[in-house]
């Protein structure tokens, strides 16, 4: 019988050939991927392989012949995706196997985040572990009987290949169907009970230990040598530095506030930020944050803009100011669309040269030492690679996997300080900090010659909502306009573009003037949180009003009236084997997490309890993931805490850009308050329109004509104020 065990991260290694449809500029093959707009099935719409997209049509030919289904799911900037897309799918002979075997299927996992997690979640349960390209095999009623990430496509060192792997489906298919079947029906029941694990809880004893407790098993995780948690391979995980810094700002607990910094330094410094152009690379390969898996994902920038934006509200210390402005500047200059909306992703391939015959990863960024002579001249070199470790042999450790390719290649990781940069070459902090600058701008423009690596350019809602919250958050904290500008632009454009106004309903992607695909609960969420943060940065009650109707509407079609918390997908949702809830916050945050959160902000701006007895129910349904060890989901916590604070609401009555207004709302924009709401009273129809919500609010008006504070506590206020030093002793009380 087919075995369901499958190595969850890829250790081997192949050569990557030539695809299909770079190599010959008129395609032989074309298959029916090639109506679909997504850019990771257009990668796989000229294999010789009869590549299905998930639908009718592809169910009802395994139904009528009688075949199994074969699941690939992957995304486009997935470097092993690309490899199991050349060596395998690229191959007639397989294609040929495949059809007659197999009915076909392509997901792009971005687009389709709800069969994904059915799916993975039968992976991780059955194997140990996932990741991408992801293979699964599925009877014609969509029940999985075996699951796999990436395989090569022969037999190789020990692993099975998936020409093999065909050949056992087929001879069992048709020798022992029965026991297949029984293996699918227990992966359904596999991913049932996951998709029920939360139900029934209660909200007894969640309380500050939950806090607590989530804080030492995140600190249990550090690793004080290099930052970040866990060990290699080490994601960024922004949602552990979101507790972090909320956990220190209510208990005063200063290994909260050390561990973070710790790991924002230290990322900020290794090779997973691109020093050169600014963002963030996916993950590090190592522990040290050295050599990155190259990809840059829209997600991981929003977060970490925030991460770097409340690092430096914090504490003041510029460093964090400047990361945080590269990642948005990086996301504003290479990430955005003509009419403001932002694209999903880089990949980590691309080809070394114009001459090169395949592309390989990290190509567009790494560097050889003579690269850097020939860009910099060699007095500015030396002291380029000292600072930056760059060495004559390449500074990437030689291990297995991809950096088999980086051989005798540098990537640029901060080693020496400033000041141990200057003492060496004896020049002031100031002439080295000048020449470094100067010396990455002058590689990036010797870089931008460089084939660059494709871009995903679909537009995400979910993603793009993550970025409203890092746009609105560090235009408020930086003080930087065009922050906001861009965060008004992509709010516009989901909304005309995106978004159905008399149904309440969105689209989740948008690519080639086509808004397609029924938007999942994480959409919903992620946007109406970058709304929320977009009023608070803007004091547009518009952007607020929608945010209140799409959390109407996400209970309406989301809602878990019998368990608690939000289902991923709508109930009427077509072809779903099961409705499941995320209950994990990892490289993204879990949408009911995030959820959370949005019900107990919006309770706080429209005093509506439904949405406050909402959250109780949500933190109720997940109480497990809470409590059970290991920091599963820090971001609830986070939502706990908020949950469990005295919560600031801060009205500042005041006319809109006038500078006793800026210099009140700077006081709040100077201070972590995480727990707070943050409205304007500007004495004309938007306050109105926040009394609709707020009646005690259509009272406040300034006083003597200057712009006032109102702080409450528990909507119990205090005296307003026009005194700077008054007011910042009140948001300053705990």
């Amino acid at each position: 019988m087919l075995g369901a065990s499958c190595l969850a991260v890829v250790t081997a290694t192949g050569t990557v050939a030539q695809s299909n449809a770079t190599a010959q500029s008129a395609p032989r093959y074309t298959n029916r991927l090639i109506s679909e707009k997504s850019p990771y099935l257009q990668l796989h719409a000229h294999n010789p392989v009869e590549w299905y997209p998930w639908g009718d049509e592809a169910f009802a030919k395994a139904r009528r012949e009688n075949k199994p289904i074969f699941l690939s799911i992957g995304y486009s900037t997935c470097h092993w995706c690309h490899v199991m897309e050349t060596e395998t799918f690229s191959d007639p002979a397989m294609a040929e196997l495949m059809k007659r075997v197999v009915v076909s299927i392509k997901v792009d996992r971005e687009e389709r985040p709800d069969i994904d997690r059915i799916y993975m979640s039968y992976v991780v349960g059955t194997t140990g572990g996932g990741g991408w390209p992801m293979t699964v095999f599925l009877t014609p009623d969509l029940k999985p009987f075996f699951g796999a990430t990436y395989l090569p496509p022969e037999d190789r060192n020990g692993r099975p290949g998936f020409r093999s792997l065909l050949m056992r489906v087929e001879t069992q298919w048709a020798t022992n169907r029965d026991k297949i079947v029984e293996v699918a029906d227990s992966g359904k029941q596999l991913i049932e009970a996951q998709a029920v694990s939360g139900a029934g809880g209660s909200t007894g004893g969640l309380d500050a230990k939950v806090l607590d407790k989530t804080y030492q098993d995140i600190r249990s995780s550090f690793d004080a040598s290099a930052g970040g948690f866990g060990t290699a391979p080490k994601f960024p995980r922004p949602v552990l530095m979101n507790f972090l810094l909320r956990y220190y700002s209510r208990t005063g607990a200063k290994p909260a506030l050390e561990m973070s910094l710790q790991t924002l330094t230290a990322m900020a410094g290794g090779g997973i930020h691109d020093h050169l152009a600014g963002g963030f690379h996916r993950y590090a390969t190592d522990r040290e944050w050295h050599v990155p898996h190259f990809e840059k994902m829209l997600y991981d920038q929003a977060q970490l803009g925030v991460a770097y934006t409340e690092a430096y509200q914090i504490t003041k210390d510029a460093t964090y100011s400047i990361v945080a402005r590269d990642i948005i500047d990086y996301v504003l200059r290479d990430m955005r669309g003509q009419e403001g909306a932002f694209y999903s992703a880089e990949d980590a391939d691309s080809l070394s040269d114009a001459a090169a015959l395949r592309p390989t990863e990290g190509a567009f960024y790494v560097w050889t030492l003579d690269q850097v002579r020939k860009a910099l001249g060699e007095e500015t070199a030396a002291v380029f690679a000292f600072h930056y470790g760059l060495e004559p042999g390449g500074n990437v450790p030689g291990r297995q996997d991809i950096q088999g390719e980086l051989k005798g290649r540098n990537v640029p990781i901060v080693r020496h300080t400033l000041a141990e940069t200057a003492a060496k070459f004896r020049k002031s902090d100031a002439d080295v900090r000048s020449l470094l600058e100067g010396a990455r701008r002058k590689l990036a423009d010797a870089r931008a010659a460089r084939p660059r690596p494709p871009r995903d350019d679909k537009v995400l809602v979910a993603w793009n909502g993550m970025m409203l919250s890092a746009l609105a958050r560090a235009a408020q904290v930086l003080d930087e306009p065009r922050y906001l500008d861009a965060a008004r632009a992509a709010a516009a454009f989901i909304q005309s573009r995106m978004y159905d106004a008399g149904a309440n309903t969105l689209k989740r992607r948008y690519r080639l003037g086509e808004a397609q695909i029924d938007a999942v609960l994480e959409d919903y969420v992620f946007l109406t949180q970058g709304l929320i943060d977009l009023y608070e940065a803007s004091f547009e009650t518009k952007w607020l009003a929608w945010a209140i109707q799409l959390q109407t509407q996400q209970d309406r079609l989301f809602w878990d009236a019998k368990n608690g918390a939000y289902f991923s997908t709508r109930a009427e949702a077509s072809n779903i084997l099961v409705r499941m809830k995320d209950d994990y916050d990892g490289a993204e945050p879990s949408p009911n997490s995030v959820a959370a959160l949005n019900l107990l902000r919006l309770w706080q701006m429209t005093d509506r309890q439904e949405w406050r007895d909402k959250a109780d129910k949500t933190f109720a349904a997940q109480s497990r993931q809470l409590t059970q060890p290991g920091a599963m989901v820090p971001q609830l916590a986070s939502a706990l805490d908020f949950s469990l604070a005295k919560h600031k609401q801060i009205v500042i009555a005041g006319a809109p850009g006038a500078a006793d207004t800026r210099a009140m709302l700077k006081l709040v924009h100077d201070r972590f308050l995480p727990n707070k709401i943050l409205l304007l009273a500007d004495g004309g129809p938007a306050q109105a329109e926040l009394a609709k919500w707020l009646p005690f609010v259509a009272s406040m008006d300034r006083r003597d004509g200057k712009a006032t504070a109102y702080i409450c506590e528990n909507y119990a206020c205090n005296l307003p104020t026009v005194d700077l030093q008054t007011a910042a002793r009140l948001l300053d009380a705990r």
